[in-house]
């Protein structure tokens, strides 16, 4: 595709990442919702506090979604929420069969790669990781040195 411009498909990249982004942790959010405090399954009870683990996988779940869909601290928090999910993976659902099929992981897994991803490629425009950067650009110096990199403030070595 020699002389086709990237730059509209690399933009809808960062709005589809957004939007992927927003609705997995919505979704997990959920799994943390129903785990904390019981709501949205039939019959559904809260998990004791502090009973290890389900309900720091609740607790996990709720605030690391909560924050992964807003995209906040979406780097750290979300290479959390993956590890948690790989954790719960191979501790509860790999015992019981090799495959995710066989052991009713799958949504272990897919969280726990979806999760990785958004720690990889961050959470993308819409978001407020986006905007605290854009406001830190738009009040960064204006007659920064040559000796500084743009941005950060930080000096070259």
């Amino acid at each position: 595709m020699t002389g086709v411009s990237r730059e509209p498909r690399e933009r809808l990249g960062g709005v589809v990442l957004s939007v992927v982004r927003i609705i997995i942790s919505f979704l997990f959010l959920l799994h943390g919702a129903a785990a904390l405090f019981g709501v949205l399954t039939p019959g559904g009870m809260p998990t004791p506090v502090g009973l290890w683990p389900s309900w720091w996988a609740g607790l996990i779940q709720f605030v690391g979604g909560a924050l992964v869909l807003v995209g906040l601290f979406t780097t750290p928090v979300a290479l959390l929420c993956s590890g948690s999910m790989a954790y719960a993976y191979f501790t509860v659902h790999q015992p019981r069969g090799l495959l995710p099929i066989q052991n009713a992981g799958e949504l272990a897994a897919l969280y726990s790669w979806f999760f990785l991803l958004f720690a990889a490629l961050g959470a993308g425009p819409f978001a407020l990781d986006a905007l605290l950067r854009r406001r830190r650009r738009a009040h960064a110096p204006v007659n920064a040195t040559a000796d500084e990199t743009p941005g950060t403030g930080d000096a070259r070595p």
